[in-house]
């Protein structure tokens, strides 16, 4: 898996954030189709596209003259696992010093 904080980083901007949707809705799409959908520009998209990729949210494929994006589920689905250990950590956490503190 990739470092959760490359993760947590590349989602941290929203437009990476619709890029991802965008690419959730259509499957597979280029740099040019996403910005068409979007209120930047194709260079624009490309960066984000690039971070996105960086932290294994997304895969690039050359086909033609074209780069086709598609969202990579793997890494959504293991953030999310990390995320949920750390949140039961910290409800497990919480509860102890919960029944400290009323004893």
């Amino acid at each position: 898996m990739n470092a959760p904080g490359a993760v947590l980083v590349a989602l941290a901007d929203p437009t990476r954030r619709q890029l991802l949707e965008k690419l959730v809705d259509v499957g597979l799409a280029s740099a040019t189709t996403l910005a068409e959908r979007l209120p930047v520009s194709r260079q624009a998209v490309v960066k984000h596209l690039n971070v996105l990729e960086g932290a294994g949210l997304v895969s690039g494929e050359r086909t033609g003259r074209e780069v086709l994006y598609q969202v990579r589920s793997r890494t959504l689905d293991e953030s999310a696992r990390w995320m949920a250990e750390l949140a039961s950590t910290w409800d497990r956490r919480l509860n102890a010093i919960k029944r400290a503190a009323e004893e």
